[in-house]
């Protein structure tokens, strides 16, 4: 694969992660707006956010806020009893609760905890904890998104975002900068 089709590729997992919904509308989106594309560092942040997911087992404690709302929600079908539209009408502003004021709020948690891991491995890793703020900041421009407002979002809002990174940056230089030789995994040779 040449440079050239490696960087669409690039522009292309960029936009389709970030807005999955537009995929269809790449091509036009690409030639009237074209995202900055990520460095090296940014992408290590991005992967080491994807990673701590992973350590902090975020898709296990969705599951179980799920199950828990879930069993909630059960619950008090059983007690209200029936299928009243009043009882049905309830029943929705109890979910429609539980997504605002339990569900998206624990969402936004986990994604700042993300961040907060995920520049740490970045910076332990040797990549410049500077490239976290970047990165929102490319992401703030590419998405023409403002505000610091993310009440029914799962993610926090890109400027609270580069607010807690940047306020992270000066914690994460002494891994960044720090000399001693990095893990590195060794592949075998057939």
């Amino acid at each position: 694969m040449n440079s050239r089709n490696r960087t669409c590729r690039l522009r292309h997992l960029w936009a389709s992660e970030r807005n999955p919904e537009l995929l269809s509308e790449y091509k036009e989106a690409k030639a009237a707006n074209p995202s900055p594309i990520p460095d090296n560092d940014e992408i290590a942040e991005v992967m080491g956010h994807e990673i701590a997911h992973a350590l902090a087992k975020h898709t296990a404690e969705r599951m179980s806020t799920a199950m828990a709302s879930e069993m909630a929600l059960q619950a008090g079908a059983a007690l209200l009893g029936g299928s009243s539209a009043t009882t049905q009408m309830a029943l929705q502003a109890a979910a429609v609760a539980t997504t605002v004021g339990v569900q998206l709020p624990n969402s936004r948690q986990q994604e700042a905890e993300a961040d907060r891991i995920g520049i740490e491995l970045a910076a332990k890793a040797g990549y410049d904890p500077h490239a976290a703020v970047t990165l929102w900041q490319k992401m703030i421009q590419a998405t023409g998104e403002s505000g610091k407002s993310d009440f029914l979002s799962t993610h926090p809002a890109s400027e609270k975002r580069v607010d807690s990174l940047s306020a992270l940056v000066a914690q994460m230089m002494p891994y960044y900068e720090d000399k001693t030789p990095r893990p590195v995994y060794k592949f075998k040779t057939a």
